[in-house]
């Protein structure tokens, strides 16, 4: 089946919005911060390189050789006596998975950026009751707002690559970009950029240890979007005089400046006003709007702005959670895109909804499992397992199963001999062992 192309900058900012998302600006800020600024900004710069970036082009590489969705691409390449390996293509339904949470938190993320014209809380009592008002008992306006995050998601994908994901892509992330550049210009103005530079940015290599590398290694490969079939199907729709390698660090380059510029944005307002620093839902639901409280009108508009860039890049890294799962229906069963739309917005709809029950007062123990939420079981099944070993996949099938010919055939012309090496050194070694030390970290078999 003939596959739509992007054109390069439209892959290039479809590919970043996969990349950027909500972890960007409330997950890698803070660890910046906690262990050790600038000195933690360098191990992330050198771990995004040899396994982030590393990866990246493995899987930008399946696709734009494959030219099918995820399971069709690794079964075209694979060797014939290997053609288990398509079965590796599954990972593309990691996406689908993630995406029964993250619709939940984008929805959060919608119910906010309305409810700011109705005030901003003055207090963290207030802010905290707020949202766990919101989340523990108002499953009914959580569903509604989860549903119009699967609707407008739903939409963008069917309208396809070209009509829907590109074109959504070239609105958004210069939209997103404009909105945390803007902010950063008037965040410079106050008196709390000088500490949150220096929180985020002075080195204090003491705090630097084997927790804070792995923090790393896993913030460098999950920020990417990698081990969800995301890229790969994108990059089946990559034009094929475009270089795999420059677009990859193109996008590597600007998530993790898009994740730098938050941060200072975010802590600048925060150490303003002499708030704390936090992380994750507290700090984006009920830190910074008690904090811009404090700026009266201009704080309702910043916070506006904020929200608005916050569901950008939510909804960015959202298409792309879908479009994997909606390929392979597309190529496998020879379905309509309206038709995998559909059953696809459907499967990840009912499975949200007892996610997000499972936090509420009323339903909580009806969607657990062992006193544990469907919501925390999804994430954590994705975060410490499914993520880490798609990453691995690629790693070993660019590594060791694709012809070594063929690999370099598509890449030296683009990296050089010397830096093909490195990579390929890289991709076979030092990326799979890092993985899997990551996995066992996560998964506490192995305790650091």
């Amino acid at each position: 089946m003939k596959v739509a192309q992007f054109s390069r900058i439209g892959f290039i900012m479809a590919a970043a919005g996969s990349a950027v998302g909500l972890g960007n600006i409330w997950k890698f800020p803070y660890m910046t911060g906690m262990y050790g600024g600038g000195a933690f900004v360098l191990v992330y710069l050198i771990t995004i390189t040899f396994i982030g970036f590393s990866v990246m082009v493995a899987e930008m590489l399946i696709g734009a050789l494959g030219r099918r969705d995820t399971v069709g691409s690794f079964e075209r390449l694979a060797p014939p006596n290997q053609k288990a390996w398509k079965y590796a293509g599954f990972m593309g339904f990691n996406g689908l998975i993630i995406m029964t949470f993250y619709s939940v938190v984008i929805g959060w993320i919608f119910y906010y950026l309305f409810a700011v014209f109705s005030g901003l809380p003055t207090s963290t009592k207030e802010a905290k009751t707020i949202f766990d008002t919101l989340v523990g008992q108002q499953a009914g306006i959580q569903i509604f707002w989860h549903t119009v995050s699967v609707i407008i998601v739903g939409y963008i994908v069917y309208r396809g690559i070209k009509g829907g994901i590109e074109k959504f892509n070239l609105i958004l992330m210069p939209s997103l970009l404009i909105i945390l550049f803007g902010l950063l210009g008037y965040a410079a103005t106050l008196d709390g950029f000088h500490k949150a530079w220096n929180f985020m940015f002075a080195s204090d290599w003491s705090k630097i240890n084997s927790e804070a590398i792995v923090r790393a290694v896993g913030h460098s490969f999950f920020t990417l979007s990698l081990g969800m079939g995301a890229i790969m199907t994108y990059a089946a729709s990559l034009p094929k005089q475009a270089s795999i390698t420059k677009t990859a660090f193109i996008v590597t380059f600007m998530d993790t400046l898009i994740a730098l510029v938050a941060g200072l944005v975010i802590y600048s307002f925060l150490f303003h006003e002499g708030a704390p620093a936090a992380q994750g839902p507290g700090l984006v639901f009920i830190s910074l709007p008690v904090v811009l409280s404090n700026f009266g009108t201009l704080g309702t508009v910043l916070a506006l702005l904020f929200f608005l860039a916050l569901a950008f890049a939510g909804l960015t890294s959202a298409i792309s959670l879908v479009e994997p799962v909606v390929q392979y229906l597309i190529d496998r069963f020879d379905w309509s895109r309206t038709k995998a739309v559909v059953v696809t917005s459907l499967v990840y709809w009912i499975v949200g909804i007892g996610a997000l029950l499972s936090y509420t007062k009323a339903w909580g123990k009806l969607f657990s499992v062992g006193g544990k939420p469907l919501f925390d079981i999804l994430e954590f099944a994705t975060d410490s397992i499914l993520l880490p070993l798609g990453g691995l996949l690629i790693a070993i099938f660019v590594g060791y199963v694709l012809p070594k010919t063929k690999v370099y055939a598509a890449l030296e012309h683009e990296m050089g001999e010397k830096y093909f090496a490195v990579w390929r050194f890289s991709i076979r070694y030092i990326a799979p062992v890092a993985l899997i030390f990551m996995m066992l970290n996560l998964l506490g078999i192995l305790k650091i």
